[in-house]
Protein backbone atom coordinates (compact mmCIF):
# COMPACT_ATOMS: atom_id res chain seq x y z
CA UNK A 1 0.00 0.00 0.00
CA UNK A 2 1.51 3.30 -1.06
CA UNK A 3 0.10 6.68 -0.22
CA UNK A 4 2.93 8.51 -1.90
CA UNK A 5 1.59 7.41 -5.28
CA UNK A 6 -1.50 9.51 -4.62
CA UNK A 7 0.50 12.75 -4.55
CA UNK A 8 0.37 14.73 -7.75
CA UNK A 9 3.47 14.72 -10.02
CA UNK A 10 4.22 18.31 -9.04
CA UNK A 11 4.71 17.27 -5.44
CA UNK A 12 7.24 14.51 -4.81
CA UNK A 13 6.87 12.36 -1.66
CA UNK A 14 10.08 13.71 -0.14
CA UNK A 15 9.49 17.37 -0.92
CA UNK A 16 8.68 20.00 1.66
CA UNK A 17 5.38 20.66 -0.07
CA UNK A 18 4.39 17.00 0.36
CA UNK A 19 5.20 17.18 4.07
CA UNK A 20 3.06 20.29 4.38
CA UNK A 21 0.18 18.53 2.63
CA UNK A 22 0.39 15.64 5.06
CA UNK A 23 0.65 18.09 7.97
CA UNK A 24 -2.56 19.75 6.77
CA UNK A 25 -4.42 16.50 6.09
CA UNK A 26 -3.77 15.18 9.58
CA UNK A 27 -4.56 18.55 11.19
CA UNK A 28 -1.49 18.27 13.36
CA UNK A 29 -1.89 21.74 14.87
CA UNK A 30 -5.21 20.64 16.33
CA UNK A 31 -3.74 17.27 17.26
CA UNK A 32 -0.92 18.91 19.20
CA UNK A 33 -3.42 21.09 21.07
CA UNK A 34 -5.43 17.99 21.97
CA UNK A 35 -2.21 16.38 23.23
CA UNK A 36 -1.59 19.37 25.51
CA UNK A 37 -5.18 19.04 26.74
CA UNK A 38 -4.40 15.46 27.80
CA UNK A 39 -1.32 16.75 29.66
CA UNK A 40 -3.55 19.18 31.53
CA UNK A 41 -5.79 16.26 32.46
CA UNK A 42 -2.79 14.49 33.99
CA UNK A 43 -1.64 17.63 35.81
CA UNK A 44 -4.92 18.58 37.47
CA UNK A 45 -5.86 15.09 38.67
CA UNK A 46 -4.96 14.42 42.31
CA UNK A 47 -2.83 11.35 42.85
CA UNK A 48 0.47 9.81 41.85
CA UNK A 49 1.25 10.78 38.28
CA UNK A 50 2.82 8.14 36.04
CA UNK A 51 6.46 8.32 34.98
CA UNK A 52 7.41 11.23 32.76
CA UNK A 53 8.01 9.00 29.74
CA UNK A 54 4.54 7.53 30.11
CA UNK A 55 3.02 10.99 30.20
CA UNK A 56 4.94 11.94 27.04
CA UNK A 57 3.82 8.76 25.26
CA UNK A 58 0.23 9.37 26.33
CA UNK A 59 0.28 12.91 24.94
CA UNK A 60 1.76 11.59 21.69
CA UNK A 61 -0.86 8.84 21.49
CA UNK A 62 -3.74 11.28 21.94
CA UNK A 63 -2.16 13.46 19.25
CA UNK A 64 -1.94 10.49 16.87
CA UNK A 65 -5.56 9.49 17.45
CA UNK A 66 -6.64 13.09 16.92
CA UNK A 67 -4.58 13.25 13.72
CA UNK A 68 -6.33 10.14 12.42
CA UNK A 69 -9.72 11.69 13.17
CA UNK A 70 -8.64 14.92 11.44
CA UNK A 71 -7.55 13.06 8.31
CA UNK A 72 -10.81 11.08 8.27
CA UNK A 73 -12.67 14.38 8.56
CA UNK A 74 -10.94 15.76 5.47
CA UNK A 75 -11.43 12.51 3.57
CA UNK A 76 -15.17 12.45 4.30
CA UNK A 77 -15.71 16.18 3.78
CA UNK A 78 -13.81 16.57 0.52
CA UNK A 79 -17.04 17.42 -1.32
CA UNK A 80 -17.90 20.14 1.20
CA UNK A 81 -14.34 21.47 1.24
CA UNK A 82 -14.38 21.81 -2.55
CA UNK A 83 -17.38 24.17 -2.28
CA UNK A 84 -15.80 26.52 0.26
CA UNK A 85 -13.17 29.10 -0.62
CA UNK A 86 -11.39 28.60 2.69
CA UNK A 87 -10.94 24.84 2.23
CA UNK A 88 -11.01 24.16 -1.50
CA UNK A 89 -7.21 23.89 -1.63
CA UNK A 90 -7.09 21.08 0.92
CA UNK A 91 -5.35 18.03 -0.55
CA UNK A 92 -8.39 15.78 -0.94
CA UNK A 93 -10.68 18.59 -2.10
CA UNK A 94 -8.15 19.84 -4.66
CA UNK A 95 -7.28 16.37 -5.92
CA UNK A 96 -3.66 16.46 -4.78
CA UNK A 97 -4.43 13.33 -2.79
CA UNK A 98 -6.81 10.84 -4.41
CA UNK A 99 -9.50 9.63 -2.02
CA UNK A 100 -8.81 5.90 -2.31
CA UNK A 101 -9.31 3.02 0.16
CA UNK A 102 -5.59 2.99 0.99
CA UNK A 103 -6.07 6.27 2.80
CA UNK A 104 -8.85 4.85 4.97
CA UNK A 105 -6.63 1.89 5.83
CA UNK A 106 -3.74 4.20 6.79
CA UNK A 107 -6.04 6.42 8.85
CA UNK A 108 -7.49 3.40 10.67
CA UNK A 109 -3.98 2.09 11.34
CA UNK A 110 -2.84 5.44 12.73
CA UNK A 111 -5.91 5.75 14.94
CA UNK A 112 -5.57 2.19 16.21
CA UNK A 113 -1.91 2.81 16.96
CA UNK A 114 -2.75 5.94 18.91
CA UNK A 115 -5.37 4.15 21.01
CA UNK A 116 -3.04 1.20 21.62
CA UNK A 117 -0.25 3.54 22.73
CA UNK A 118 -2.66 5.30 25.07
CA UNK A 119 -3.46 1.95 26.63
CA UNK A 120 0.23 1.13 26.98
CA UNK A 121 1.11 4.47 28.57
CA UNK A 122 -2.00 5.27 30.59
CA UNK A 123 -3.99 2.07 30.93
CA UNK A 124 -7.26 0.76 29.58
CA UNK A 125 -9.36 3.74 30.70
CA UNK A 126 -7.02 6.18 28.92
CA UNK A 127 -7.30 4.09 25.76
CA UNK A 128 -11.10 4.11 25.95
CA UNK A 129 -11.25 7.89 26.39
CA UNK A 130 -8.76 8.38 23.55
CA UNK A 131 -10.91 6.20 21.31
CA UNK A 132 -14.05 8.08 22.35
CA UNK A 133 -12.44 11.42 21.49
CA UNK A 134 -11.36 10.30 18.01
CA UNK A 135 -14.72 8.63 17.38
CA UNK A 136 -16.61 11.76 18.47
CA UNK A 137 -14.76 13.99 16.04
CA UNK A 138 -14.36 11.53 13.20
CA UNK A 139 -17.77 9.86 13.22
CA UNK A 140 -20.24 11.66 15.50
CA UNK A 141 -19.32 15.17 14.35
CA UNK A 142 -18.12 14.54 10.79
CA UNK A 143 -20.45 11.78 9.61
CA UNK A 144 -23.56 12.02 11.77
CA UNK A 145 -24.00 15.70 12.68
CA UNK A 146 -22.00 18.10 10.49
CA UNK A 147 -24.44 18.14 7.56
CA UNK A 148 -27.62 17.79 9.62
CA UNK A 149 -27.78 20.11 12.62
CA UNK A 150 -26.38 23.26 14.19
CA UNK A 151 -25.75 21.12 17.27
CA UNK A 152 -22.86 19.54 15.37
CA UNK A 153 -20.14 21.56 17.02
CA UNK A 154 -21.79 21.50 20.46
CA UNK A 155 -21.73 17.71 20.65
CA UNK A 156 -18.48 17.56 18.70
CA UNK A 157 -16.85 19.53 21.49
CA UNK A 158 -16.84 16.34 23.54
CA UNK A 159 -13.71 15.34 21.59
CA UNK A 160 -11.65 17.79 23.64
CA UNK A 161 -13.36 16.72 26.85
CA UNK A 162 -12.37 13.10 26.27
CA UNK A 163 -8.73 14.18 25.90
CA UNK A 164 -8.83 15.67 29.40
CA UNK A 165 -10.33 12.45 30.74
CA UNK A 166 -7.71 10.34 28.92
CA UNK A 167 -5.01 12.22 30.82
CA UNK A 168 -6.91 12.03 34.10
CA UNK A 169 -7.40 8.27 33.75
CA UNK A 170 -3.63 7.77 33.67
CA UNK A 171 -3.55 9.08 37.25
CA UNK A 172 -6.90 7.85 38.54
CA UNK A 173 -8.01 4.95 36.33
CA UNK A 174 -10.86 3.71 38.53
CA UNK A 175 -12.74 6.92 39.33
CA UNK A 176 -13.49 10.28 37.74
CA UNK A 177 -12.51 13.05 40.14
CA UNK A 178 -14.15 16.50 40.31
CA UNK A 179 -11.26 18.56 38.93
CA UNK A 180 -10.78 16.71 35.64
CA UNK A 181 -14.57 16.49 35.20
CA UNK A 182 -14.69 20.27 35.59
CA UNK A 183 -11.95 20.76 33.03
CA UNK A 184 -13.76 18.40 30.66
CA UNK A 185 -16.84 20.60 31.08
CA UNK A 186 -14.76 23.70 30.32
CA UNK A 187 -13.55 22.11 27.07
CA UNK A 188 -17.12 21.26 26.13
CA UNK A 189 -18.30 24.82 26.79
CA UNK A 190 -15.30 26.34 25.02
CA UNK A 191 -15.98 24.82 21.62
CA UNK A 192 -19.27 26.52 20.59
CA UNK A 193 -18.26 30.17 21.11
CA UNK A 194 -14.88 29.40 19.58
CA UNK A 195 -16.20 27.74 16.46
CA UNK A 196 -19.36 29.82 16.00
CA UNK A 197 -17.17 32.93 15.93
CA UNK A 198 -15.26 31.32 13.09
CA UNK A 199 -18.53 30.34 11.40
CA UNK A 200 -19.73 33.95 11.51
CA UNK A 201 -16.56 35.03 9.74
CA UNK A 202 -16.99 32.33 7.09
CA UNK A 203 -20.77 32.17 6.92
CA UNK A 204 -20.78 32.54 3.13
CA UNK A 205 -18.64 29.43 2.80
CA UNK A 206 -20.95 27.36 4.95
CA UNK A 207 -23.97 28.68 3.07
CA UNK A 208 -22.39 27.70 -0.24
CA UNK A 209 -21.76 24.17 1.05
CA UNK A 210 -25.20 24.01 2.73
CA UNK A 211 -23.68 23.22 6.13
CA UNK A 212 -26.15 24.17 8.91
CA UNK A 213 -23.79 26.13 11.11
CA UNK A 214 -25.59 28.44 13.54
CA UNK A 215 -24.94 31.73 11.67
CA UNK A 216 -26.33 30.18 8.48
CA UNK A 217 -29.57 29.27 10.26
CA UNK A 218 -30.15 32.31 12.47
CA UNK A 219 -27.99 35.08 10.99
CA UNK A 220 -24.83 36.76 12.23
CA UNK A 221 -26.41 39.05 14.82
CA UNK A 222 -28.31 36.35 16.67
CA UNK A 223 -25.36 33.99 16.41
CA UNK A 224 -23.09 36.67 17.88
CA UNK A 225 -25.42 37.09 20.85
CA UNK A 226 -25.35 33.32 21.33
CA UNK A 227 -21.55 33.43 21.24
CA UNK A 228 -21.57 36.08 23.95
CA UNK A 229 -23.92 34.00 26.13
CA UNK A 230 -21.72 30.97 25.59
CA UNK A 231 -18.62 32.96 26.52
CA UNK A 232 -20.26 34.09 29.76
CA UNK A 233 -21.10 30.51 30.66
CA UNK A 234 -17.62 29.34 29.73
CA UNK A 235 -15.80 31.99 31.75
CA UNK A 236 -17.99 31.27 34.78
CA UNK A 237 -17.11 27.57 34.49
CA UNK A 238 -13.38 28.30 34.38
CA UNK A 239 -13.51 29.59 37.97
CA UNK A 240 -15.04 26.41 39.40
CA UNK A 241 -11.61 24.69 39.53
CA UNK A 242 -10.45 27.38 41.96
CA UNK A 243 -13.12 26.24 44.41
CA UNK A 244 -11.87 22.68 43.88
CA UNK A 245 -8.27 23.44 44.81
CA UNK A 246 -6.54 25.15 41.88
CA UNK A 247 -4.20 27.91 43.00
CA UNK A 248 -3.35 31.54 42.18
CA UNK A 249 -1.41 30.82 38.98
CA UNK A 250 -4.43 29.15 37.42
CA UNK A 251 -6.70 31.88 38.82
CA UNK A 252 -4.58 34.52 37.10
CA UNK A 253 -4.75 32.67 33.78
CA UNK A 254 -8.51 32.15 34.04
CA UNK A 255 -9.05 35.81 34.93
CA UNK A 256 -6.87 37.31 32.22
CA UNK A 257 -8.09 34.95 29.52
CA UNK A 258 -11.71 35.28 30.60
CA UNK A 259 -11.71 39.08 30.67
CA UNK A 260 -10.11 39.22 27.24
CA UNK A 261 -12.63 36.79 25.77
CA UNK A 262 -15.57 38.65 27.27
CA UNK A 263 -14.23 41.91 25.87
CA UNK A 264 -14.00 40.56 22.33
CA UNK A 265 -17.33 38.70 22.67
CA UNK A 266 -19.05 41.91 23.75
CA UNK A 267 -17.60 43.71 20.76
CA UNK A 268 -18.80 40.94 18.47
CA UNK A 269 -22.32 40.95 19.94
CA UNK A 270 -22.57 44.70 19.40
CA UNK A 271 -21.14 44.65 15.90
CA UNK A 272 -21.03 41.18 14.28
CA UNK A 273 -18.51 41.91 11.55
CA UNK A 274 -16.04 39.43 10.12
CA UNK A 275 -13.17 41.28 11.75
CA UNK A 276 -14.76 41.11 15.20
CA UNK A 277 -15.65 37.45 14.70
CA UNK A 278 -12.06 36.54 13.90
CA UNK A 279 -10.83 38.62 16.84
CA UNK A 280 -13.11 36.63 19.12
CA UNK A 281 -12.00 33.37 17.51
CA UNK A 282 -8.36 34.18 18.26
CA UNK A 283 -9.24 35.40 21.76
CA UNK A 284 -10.81 32.02 22.51
CA UNK A 285 -7.59 30.31 21.40
CA UNK A 286 -5.56 32.53 23.71
CA UNK A 287 -7.95 31.91 26.57
CA UNK A 288 -7.72 28.14 26.18
CA UNK A 289 -3.92 28.28 25.95
CA UNK A 290 -3.77 30.32 29.17
CA UNK A 291 -6.13 27.93 30.94
CA UNK A 292 -4.21 24.81 29.99
CA UNK A 293 -0.72 26.20 30.56
CA UNK A 294 -1.50 27.87 33.88
CA UNK A 295 -3.33 24.73 35.03
CA UNK A 296 -0.24 22.64 34.28
CA UNK A 297 2.13 25.14 35.92
CA UNK A 298 -0.14 25.62 38.91
CA UNK A 299 -0.41 21.89 39.49
CA UNK A 300 3.37 21.49 39.16
CA UNK A 301 4.03 24.29 41.65
CA UNK A 302 1.66 22.70 44.15
CA UNK A 303 3.45 19.38 43.76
Amino acid sequence: MSLSSEVSPTCSPTSISSIRLLFDVFKLRIGAAIGVTALAGVAVTPGQAPATWRIAVLAASVTLASAAAGAFNQYMERDLDAQMRRTRDRPFAAGRFAARPEWLAAIALLGTGGVALAGFAGGAASAIYTLCGAFTYGVVYTVWLKRRTAWNIVIGGLAGSFAVLAGAAAVSPHSLLPLPICFALVLLLWTPPHFWSFAIAYRADYEAAKVPMLPVLVGDRRAARTVFAGALLLVAATFIPVALGMGPIYLAGATIGGLYLLTTSTRLARNPTRRNAMANFHASLLQLALLLLTAIVDAAMRG
